[in-house]
């Protein structure tokens, strides 16, 4: 670290492209047993000095492809936009720095960036089967069927949109069949009020849920026609081939695969528009329950923000439902999938990709696991590999920090408060893109093997995108909707 770089802004040399950096989670740190007592330290410290500060992040830093972090950890302090002076910059790094002092960490190096925590939201036919295996362009098909991350909405405002992680069962004594998201994403908060609510007799109003809001319907009938547009253009060149071919005729098997892509085109143009030619009849089920976002009370301080949906038992293909599994197929190929998930011949050894690419959700990652990981990413730092799929960013991978990150939300719609969140960083910048955008809020975080991690809540960064994103975890959440519905349980295993 080069401890003057808050007040050295003028280059030594010529010149030249800037040194990609990546963030990484801090594994081992030693600052790890006693990290949650200094950070709150810090952040009452900040508060104090009336700092608009919107999250604490631990994390390493190495120059992209290279192995080792160039720095084991650094605080990277988030503040509101033009909410922070220089000099009070300058003047609250001190203070933070003399907190690290005191509890033996002199040389952890601070850092103020502009950062803004946000929540992302981005009667009719059935939603279609889904078979990847069986399923003409299944990346196509996904978006129109109920396989996770499901993509929704609400009815009343489908441009505040979200994803749906798991399916429940109420009870073993109950038919209803219900899905999880985050509170915010069921009612948005920008357009209800952050009471709460629960759904308790048939007599009260029904908050309904769509299948794909305006982004997701744009985006996959978007996906279709280029689709379309691409065989339309083989359809051509075989037509163009088959003319200079003339009077010596064209082989039956060209034939055949011709006919094949015309009579693909038509299908899945016209079975797609069928199920999505009206939003109404995108309605999958309702609001059973949205908790109030809030700061759950001590000891661990994560965010309510969870709901139910309950769907409506017409509107899933039950003979042909795929359950909890997550497809982790679409832009991702299954080297795209398995080279950074399963990086060595170890890992390899028992590896293989999931059946039709659907990633079966299983058993639950206990809270000591985020901080001593069991797997090693590709250049062999020890990390907690994960993947999801939702509505904005379809699936990608990922790797959980070990230490947890506060964060602090200022908004217009009755909710401030600081809370205690897992974070996930992207996996290789440059090769994976972002692990997650607005919109995918709600959606589950998986290992490898399908242990499920937790829910994203939200993600920060510059006003604009998002570099980080935050998770409950799902150990916290299952508890407290067991407090709520005691005999709901995870749908079970479908063969």
């Amino acid at each position: 670290m080069y401890p003057n770089a808050y007040t050295d802004f003028y280059p030594s040399r010529i010149p030249s492209q800037g040194i990609e950096r990546e963030a990484r989670p801090a594994y081992g740190h030693p600052i790890g047993p006693n990290w949650l007592t200094i950070a709150e330290s810090i952040y009452q410290s900040l508060d104090s000095r009336g700092i608009n500060w919107t999250s604490i992040d631990p994390l390493a830093y190495a120059n992209a492809g290279e192995a080792k972090p160039f720095c084991p950890l650094i605080l990277s302090i988030g503040v509101k936009p033009h909410s922070l002076l220089y000099d009070d910059a300058v003047a609250a790094t001190a203070v933070v720095k003399e907190i690290l002092a005191k509890a033996g960490f002199p040389d952890i190096e601070v850092a103020f960036v502009e950062s803004v925590v946000t929540r992302s939201v981005a009667a009719g036919p059935k939603l279609l089967s889904f078979d990847p295996l069986l399923d003409d362009v299944p990346e196509l098909r996904k978006p129109f069927t109920a396989a996770l991350g499901l993509s929704i909405a609400p009815l009343k405002y489908p441009h505040f949109e979200g994803t749906g992680s798991l399916f429940f069962r109420l009870s073993k004594d109950d038919n209803r069949t219900a899905l999880l998201t985050c509170a915010h994403v069921a009612r948005p908060p920008p357009v209800y009020p952050n009471t709460g609510m629960t759904h308790k007799d048939k007599s009260q109003h029904r908050e309904e849920v769509i299948a794909l809001g305006n982004m997701g319907y744009t985006n996959a009938v978007k996906a279709m026609m280029s689709t379309i547009s691409n065989r339309l253009c083989s359809i051509d060149a075989w037509n163009d081939a088959l003319d200079g071919l003339k009077d010596k005729g064209e082989s039956p098997r060209v034939v055949e695969k011709r006919q094949e892509y015309v009579d693909l085109v038509a299908k899945v143009k016209k079975e797609i528009q069928h199920v999505n030619a009206l939003q109404d009849e995108r309605v999958i089920g309702f609001v059973l329950h949205a908790e109030k976002v809030e700061v759950s009370a001590d000891p661990y301080g994560f965010t309510k923000d969870w709901a139910l949906i309950e769907l409506y038992d017409e509107k899933i293909d039950w003979a042909n439902f795929k359950g909890n599994k997550v497809y982790v197929g679409g832009n991702l190929s299954i080297a795209e999938y398995g080279n950074p998930m399963f990086p060595w011949p170890a890992d390899q050894a028992n590896y293989q990709y999931p059946e039709d690419g659907l990633l079966q959700a299983s058993s639950i990652v206990p809270a000591d696991e985020t901080r001593n990981p069991q797997n090693l990413d590709g250049i062999g730092e020890q990390c907690l590999l994960v993947v999801k799929h939702g509505l904005a960013t379809g699936t990608t991978v990922g790797r959980i920090g070990s230490l947890e990150s506060f964060t602090r939300t200022h908004d217009d719609h009755g909710i401030k408060q600081t809370s205690l969140a897992l974070t996930v960083l992207a996996y290789d910048d440059r090769a994976h893109g972002k692990f997650s955008d607005p919109g995918d809020s709600g959606s589950i975080v998986l290992t490898r093997e399908g242990r499920i991690v937790g829910l994203i809540i939200g993600g920060a960064g510059p006003s604009d995108e998002t570099d980080i994103m935050y998770v409950t975890p799902y150990w916290w959440i299952e508890k407290e909707i067991k407090a709520k519905y005691p005999g709901c349980f995870l749908y079970q295993v479908v063969q």
